[in-house]
């Protein structure tokens, strides 16, 4: 594991960005697992901002997103088709049949699941995963819970996450209470993963992601058992880190 702690949520963006942008001109057929949410916004706009200013190509990636509410249609502005198309995928120059994201309006979610997972094995895999956290630790939408969830299904949504999440709605009353998302298995099966975390409020679920037990109840945790993951967070999210961890590499920029 690495962990790069810049200065601010701009910075943050700018390193992830340089990551996933090395990553599709080393492999230009590359598969990435994507993110929603305030946090990766900054990466997306500096992707998008290297695609039309030198070319960056995204015309052979295959992108996976990691979750979609339920009952949401694509065309609805809360959903993260709609978040995708609107912070991403319309700045670059991505076949829209190379994008992926569960369908949150599937009758059975089950199959539905079933058929993201095979999606991603007829694609080879997941190259590189981007993640983001929430402050119950929770990656996509695997909340925290008494086991591992293993691939992509459907989850009800903790008091924590549609508390945090109703800043997008004009009420609580309308944030979705259910999702789906993939897994944990499937998340750990990616060859890279970035975890992004901007602000005070994200402090303690990256501490337990880094220096906590392995443990479902902080299901970002199960990070550090995988081969290659690199932590970006701005100060205010790496607050509660010590100023040393064992076994990482720990980067200031």
């Amino acid at each position: 594991m690495r962990i790069i702690i810049t200065d601010s949520y701009e910075k943050m963006g700018l390193e992830a960005a340089n990551i996933v942008a090395g990553q599709v001109y080393l492999k230009p057929d590359s598969v990435l697992g994507l993110a929603t949410g305030s946090t990766p916004v900054s990466m997306y706009q500096r992707l998008a901002a290297v695609h039309k200013t030198v070319g960056l190509d995204f015309s052979e990636v295959t992108t996976f997103n990691l979750d979609e509410y339920i009952g949401m249609s694509p065309d609805n502005p809360q959903s993260y088709h709609y978040f995708m198309q609107e912070n991403f995928f319309k700045h670059i120059n991505i076949r829209p049949e190379n994008v992926y994201l569960p369908n949150g309006m599937a009758e059975d979610m089950i199959a539905e699941g079933e058929r993201y997972e095979k999606l991603i094995e007829t694609k080879g895999g997941i190259d590189l995963q981007v993640l983001g956290i929430g402050q119950n630790a929770h990656i996509g939408f695997n909340e925290p819970d008494v086991k591992f969830a293993a691939t992509t299904h459907k989850v009800e949504l903790d008091e924590e996450t549609i508390q945090a999440n109703s800043r997008f709605f004009a009420s609580i009353h309308e944030v979705p209470r259910y999702a789906i998302s993939m897994g944990i298995k499937t998340i750990m099966m990616a060859e890279h993963v970035i975890l992004l975390a901007n602000g005070k409020n994200k402090a303690k679920a990256v501490y337990k992601a880094v220096c906590g037990d392995v443990t479902p109840e902080a299901p970002a945790s199960i990070l550090q058992l995988h081969r290659d993951v690199v932590v970006i967070v701005d100060e205010a999210a790496a607050s509660m880190l010590p100023a040393s961890i064992r076994g990482v590499n720990i980067t200031k920029k």
